[in-house]
């Protein structure tokens, strides 16, 4: 029997987020207390002041914050996986779980991340809608056609029958009118603050690769499957190349959990707030 650790994205935060492990896990609380960060985790989380917790800087090291704190409860507790891997923001939380990254690092990066991202979207009207029941080939010619009216492409293989899109909001809005008349069961506007794992994240994507150079990453201590790939990282390619990818090419889950089934994973534990 072989196990696979899932890390959760963006989307499933939400206020009190960690509050009881902090007042439960000596092991969870210590990451919040030395987490390096230019705002009050805790508050951030157990309060969400403002609605702040809604804004990809903030979401981002907070998500991470709390996996990284449940990931070391679950070490603690003698609950270990053969392979691990998260869904976009997850996989920092993964690849910390692996030992690439301490949690330290992992929280302060997936920060810097947030910021990257938020600032690339800055002035761009911008969407994401997932397409349900309708074939690659088909939601790819969609965005074909409705580039003319700006950036538009595939973002997520979430699962079978669910691929989400995402750009500038007008070419966004007319690939999935395009894809009801193909014949789409339904097209759902995302919630997002910006046109995620499209080529319009390629300054976020700059901004990593920046940021990066002086960041170590250690050898893999469990085998981490990488979003862009949908795989495992059979080719050595460097990790920090993997996650300037990542943030500005399509988050493969669904091949990723084919994979995992392929390699023989029949227990899941999924790490997230929600």
């Amino acid at each position: 029997m072989k196990t696979a650790i899932l890390f959760a994205g963006q989307g499933s935060q939400h206020t009190g987020m960690g509050k009881d492990l902090y007042e439960r896990f000596p092991a969870f609380r210590e990451v919040f207390d030395n987490a390096n960060l230019p705002f009050d985790l805790k508050k951030m989380c157990f309060e969400n002041p403002d609605d702040l917790l809604l804004q990809t800087q903030y979401t981002q090291p907070c998500l991470v914050a709390f996996a990284t704190g449940v990931s070391r409860v679950l070490k603690d507790s003698g609950i270990l996986c053969d392979y691990t891997a998260g869904l976009s923001l997850g996989e920092y939380s993964a690849l910390a779980h692996a030992g690439v990254l301490s949690a330290e690092a992992a929280i302060e990066l997936t920060a810097f991340r947030g910021k990257a991202m938020a600032d690339a979207a800055k002035g761009i009207s911008s969407g994401m809608t997932a397409i349900l029941n309708l074939d690659e080939k088909d939601i790819r010619d969609c965005c074909n056609q409705a580039s003319s009216a700006g950036i538009v492409s595939i973002c997520n293989y979430n699962c079978p029958g669910q691929i989400v899109i995402g750009g500038e909001k007008k070419a966004v809005d007319q690939a999935s009118a395009l894809a009801m008349e193909k014949g789409a069961r339904r097209c759902i506007p995302l919630s997002v603050s910006g046109p995620f794992h499209t080529s319009l994240m390629h300054p976020a994507g700059e901004a990593l690769k920046e940021r990066f150079r002086t960041e170590p990453f250690a050898e893999e201590q469990i085998p981490v499957l990488f979003n862009c790939l949908g795989d495992l990282n059979t080719e050595g390619i460097p990790i920090s190349d993997l996650l300037v990818r990542q943030v500005q090419s399509p988050v493969r889950m669904e091949q990723t959990i084919r994979k995992l089934f392929a390699l023989g994973v029949t227990v899941f534990i999924e790490v997230g707030p929600g």
